[in-house]
């Protein structure tokens, strides 16, 4: 997955004021204690971070981008 592809499932399930604040400030367990922000700018594959928001929001995302 591209980090674009990323940005834009993460804008289009939260919206884009949310999704820019649950990426700086909501620390997920699947990223060992991290936010998105830092397991992206630490290397994590987009993949990795996207699956971790899915499982950290499964009602909040379509089945459609998960």
């Amino acid at each position: 997955m591209r980090l674009t592809d990323f940005w834009a499932r993460l804008e289009e399930a939260f919206g884009p004021v949310y999704a820019a604040s649950l990426a700086a400030d909501q620390v997920l367990p699947q990223l060992d204690g991290r936010t998105i922000r830092e397991a992206l700018d630490g290397g994590t594959p987009a993949v990795v971070v996207w699956r971790a928001v899915v499982a950290a929001y499964p009602d909040r995302v379509p089945s459609r981008l998960r």
